[in-house]
């Protein structure tokens, strides 16, 4: 049988709100595995206006929010139409669109990502596959983390997967099964933190290590409910509002930086502990806060190994076009054991 080959485009816009990653890809099946190259990469960062309607659109009514949603997704169409001119792409099979998440409320039996993705289409003449979370929390799942198919398939070669974005999420394999879960909030509150004094975020690491740790709010961070229970598990920024927020109001903020730093290097420490985690390849914006890096390596045995700068960045897009390709040849893209859904299935909406 002769390899398949596919080239599709992965869009992703994080919790960080660092910009809209697009990522071109190519990807060949062979008979018994899967291999990938990123051919070109871009994050357009986000206008202030764009900044703010995303950050803040939990708080819109019903019908500002469905606008928002459509606006959106004539955005992704219109700067993803914009990065195939400028890159010159012609072999493009589909569009993979992650979109922005607003709300996440598996218990509750909803998520919502915003993009709509017949908008996207209406700007670019290729199949786009979008929605990959809601249907794995119709079946019974937390609809998160979705990257452990890429993991699996991509990356198998490592004990384990960690990304450091908004918020921290490990997938690793165990008793012949890939398990993934949420760990902790990492940029979400650096980022919010570092505005606070002017900057867009804690580039180093350099504003927590001139803070001091409060250990009272680190042992409050520490003991909240979220971190005793058991996989599979995700966050949202709900989660961040009513348990986290009413915590850091009050605090000097470079001392807040360095509290949550060390918060966020103790959870995930003790997760590569608990799980006896060899080797762990580590991708994600959080991956350039050397202080937080540090912090990590001092607190476990576990080898670190940071990849590339491409795959640091744009491993989620890269994983996300990598899930429109198994969701148009209609294979599993989103596994039960990382999720909690009833089964393994094929995720996405697409529009032809």
């Amino acid at each position: 049988m002769e390899n398949q080959i596919f080239f599709a485009i992965g869009l992703m816009s994080g919790t960080s709100l660092d910009g809209l990653d697009i990522c071109y890809s190519k990807f060949i099946k062979t008979k018994s595995n899967w291999d990938f190259q990123i051919l070109t990469s871009e994050t357009i960062p986000y206008s202030s206006e764009w900044e703010h309607a995303l950050k803040n659109a939990i708080q819109l009514p019903s019908e500002e929010l469905l606008k928002l949603d459509v606006d959106y997704g004539f955005y992704l169409g219109e700067k993803t139409s914009e990065f195939i001119s400028k890159h010159k792409i012609i072999n493009l099979d589909l569009i993979a669109s992650h979109g922005h998440t607003v709300f996440h409320q598996p218990k509750n039996k909803f998520t919502l990502q915003i993009g709509d993705g017949r908008a996207i289409k209406s700007k670019i003449n290729k199949t786009v596959i979008y929605d990959f979370r809601s249907q794995d929390i119709i079946l019974g799942g937390n609809g998160a983390p979705l990257v452990p198919i890429g993991d699996e398939l991509l990356f198998s070669n490592f004990d384990a997967c960690l990304n450091l974005g908004g918020f921290s999420n490990i997938s690793l394999k165990r008793n012949g099964k890939r398990i993934a879960f949420d760990i902790c909030p990492v940029n979400i509150i650096l980022n919010d933190l570092a505005l606070k004094l002017g900057k867009k975020f804690d580039d180093n690491g350099d504003l927590a290590r001139t803070g001091l740790i409060d250990y009272e709010l680190l042992d409050q961070l520490n003991q909240l409910k979220f971190y005793q229970e058991k996989a599979p598990k995700s966050l949202g920024i709900e989660w961040i509002n009513e348990q986290v927020l009413p915590l850091i109001k009050t605090q000097k903020t470079e001392d807040l930086l360095a509290s949550f730093t060390e918060h966020s290097a103790v959870q995930i420490a003790k997760i590569l502990d608990e799980f006896d985690v060899k080797n762990i390849f580590i991708t994600g914006g959080g991956t350039y806060n050397n202080y937080l890096i540090e912090k990590i390596k001092a607190k476990t045995k576990t080898e670190i190994q940071i990849p590339k700068k491409e795959i640091i960045e744009y491993k989620e897009a890269l994983i996300f076009a990598f899930m429109g390709v198994l969701r148009s040849l209609n294979l599993n893209n989103v596994l039960s054991s990382a999720t909690g859904s009833l089964m393994n299935h094929s995720s996405g909406l697409i529009i032809i």
